[in-house]
């Protein structure tokens, strides 16, 4: 019998715990929502705005070295759509160069070559 009373008594702690803690937890969110509610009147009375999330703005990615990151990658969208554009034209264009190397104009083209490069840190 005393096994069955300590039982019982064990039950009716358990009770009333879950009772007092599931009237704990019914409180807590009231008062949460009575403070933020009182917090938005007074931000309101007061007419301040609240700071919304910052937008993250594109970083501005700053040149390091020698390069500048947005004319590089200008200069790449640009050369991709030209050779998508040009794909067959392209080895036509190519002997079109060849032919002016070769012709009257070809000492000029050269001379041009040779001032970029000088020009240039690259050696050709």
């Amino acid at each position: 019998m005393a096994a069955r009373k300590k039982a019982k008594a064990a039950k009716k702690k358990k009770a009333v715990k879950a009772r007092k803690t599931s009237k704990k937890a019914a409180k807590k969110p009231k008062k949460a929502a009575a403070k933020k509610t009182a917090k938005t009147a007074a931000r309101k009375a007061s007419g301040k705005k609240t700071k919304a999330a910052p937008k993250k703005k594109a970083a501005k990615r700053r040149a390091i070295g020698e390069g500048d990151y947005a004319a590089s990658r200008r200069f790449d969208k640009d050369e991709a759509s030209f050779v998508k554009k040009n794909k067959a034209s392209i080895p036509a264009m190519g002997k079109e160069a060849e032919k002016a190397l070769d012709g009257p104009e070809g000492a000029a083209l050269r001379d041009a070559e040779a001032t970029a490069a000088a020009r240039s840190r690259d050696i050709f």
